[in-house]
């Protein structure tokens, strides 16, 4: 029986870090979406960010849910993987993991890390200033702001030669995770083979696509 719960509790968790990993995955279609427009057009961008900004569903409803799963997400990330490894046999350290896994599913923790720091990073250059603008020096709405705060972000080389690094970690972390979650919700019918393939796509499209926007805006400014 207890071990039964032990399972029972294992797997709701799993489900948990799926679902809260594939509500990320939205968020983080809708914020490259955003972003990617700055490449075509100053005025769409601008116009965009205003109305993440100011609006109040997104501001106070929307961004704590969004904070709440971005930290539920790898606290629970990191509980299953200390189950994992109090679960393993002492004999499975002595075989050869790559011959059974893919880099992107032994090393979910680290990426999961430098996404985390990454996403630090994000808060320091991006929403603190914001915060500030708003609520600390409290300064008039300007919609204008927005395109050029993010060229300025992007002169630096360090800063976007990082930028460019966490991408690429969350290319593998997304590679592995976004099939990983479709298996730990049971999502497994006629429709499976076409929904991984999607998460393939979008593990290399997105990633790949701020890599793109970040360079894109450090060699044209």
């Amino acid at each position: 029986m207890a071990k039964s719960s032990v399972l029972g509790s294992s797997i709701a968790k799993k489900v948990a870090m799926a679902l809260s990993g594939l509500f990320l995955i939205s968020f983080l279609a809708l914020h490259f979406s955003i972003n990617l427009t700055s490449v075509f057009s100053e005025r769409v961008f601008n116009e965009c960010s205003d109305f993440m900004g100011y609006n109040p569903l997104i501001q106070y409803v929307m961004q704590p849910i969004l904070a709440f799963g971005v930290v539920f997400h790898f606290v629970m990330g990191f509980v299953l993987e200390i189950q994992n490894r109090a679960a393993r046999p002492i004999a499975y350290a002595k075989n050869n993991g790559s011959a059974n896994s893919s880099w992107a599913s032994r090393n979910m923790i680290i990426s999961g890390l430098v996404v985390l720091a990454f996403l630090g990073l994000h808060f320091y250059d991006f929403w603190f200033p914001e915060m500030n603008y708003k609520y600390v020096q409290a300064l008039p709405q300007d919609s204008t702001r927005y395109y050029a705060e993010l060229v300025h972000k992007f002169e630096n080389p360090v800063r976007t030669g990082l930028y460019c690094f966490a991408f690429v970690l969350l290319f593998f972390h997304l590679w592995h995770g976004f099939n990983s979650s479709m298996q730990s919700v049971g999502f497994n019918n006629k429709f499976s083979r076409a929904l991984h393939k999607l998460g393939y796509a979008f593990a290399i499209i997105v990633p790949f696509g701020f890599i793109f926007i970040a360079l894109f805006h450090h060699f044209n400014h």
